[in-house]
């Protein structure tokens, strides 16, 4: 993967490349990003709908929000995206400059499907002369191109803006249903925390008064038991199930299946 970027712990211009098919880890999205896929194709999943981008599309993920993802390069090719990440910082700047302002916060899917439009497309090419040398975008001209991006957004879509300066923070959420609908994402606690609005301290207090059980141990024992009901009941492949269902490898969720239920995934 080749970054174009002004501070390197912070990439705002991202170019990905993958000669395989490939996962990711974390499976949160941080910030807004306006993305390209130049080749290869990407499925997502939010955890009630999927999304597919082909070689062409253009896409929209909505920040503060779980996806997991599949990278599939073309045959006897490499997976190709350019992904631009819309910090809170550039756009409050960006709001306070033009006078943009969002309606209440609504609700939405978390990735958007972009109709194709040339000034997406010319925005993104005039970003691959930097690609081809694999330099570093300075500081100044990075901040320009991000302000040509939104301006691009909201020139194409301006039912954007509402998504795009909305600087509200998740509030106080139903732990219970939330994690009932999300124990299978691979994220770290505080992330399900910051989702419910809770710090890390006030979420694992309620969590156990709810669950009365740590957050780690129900975690585990919520997809394993999925894991049970996906293999048995649905044929599914314990090497399918266990990416599916949050586990990082295969040697782990086959460890804590056979501990919970007396034998291998693959024996069931």
């Amino acid at each position: 993967m080749r970054i174009l970027e002004a501070d390197k712990q912070l990439p705002k211009i991202v170019y990905s490349c993958y000669f395989t098919r490939s996962r990711e880890g974390e499976q949160f999205v941080p910030e807004h990003v306006f993305s390209y896929q130049i080749a290869g194709t990407l499925a997502m999943n939010d955890g009630h709908k999927d999304y597919t981008f082909n070689e062409g599309d253009f896409r929209f993920s909505r920040r503060n929000r779980l996806i997991k993802f599949v990278k599939q390069p073309p045959p006897n090719g490499e997976f190709k995206t350019l992904s631009i990440y819309l910090d809170q910082e550039t756009l409050r700047k960006f709001s306070l400059e033009y006078g943009y302002t969002a309606e209440p916060h609504q609700e939405g899917d978390p990735v958007l499907a972009l109709k194709s439009d040339v000034l997406y497309k010319s925005f993104m090419d005039s970003l691959v002369p930097y690609l081809q040398q694999n330099q570093t975008i300075n500081e100044n001209l990075q901040a320009v191109k991000l302000k040509e991006a939104i301006l691009i957004l909201l020139e194409v879509n301006p039912e954007l803006k509402n998504v795009l300066f909305d600087f509200s923070e998740p509030g106080k959420i139903d732990l219970e249903g939330f994690m009932n609908r999300n124990f299978h994402f691979n994220v770290e606690l505080k992330r399900f925390a910051y989702l419910t609005g809770r710090s890390l301290a006030t979420f694992k207090r309620d969590f156990e008064k709810i669950f009365h059980v740590s957050p780690s141990r129900w975690l585990q024992q919520r997809r394993l038991q999925e894991a049970h009901y996906l293999i048995k009941e649905k044929g599914k492949a314990p090497s399918d199930v266990y990416l599916e269902l949050g586990f990082e490898d295969l040697s782990h969720f086959s460890f804590a299946f056979k501990k919970t239920y007396g034998m291998a995934p693959s024996k069931i």
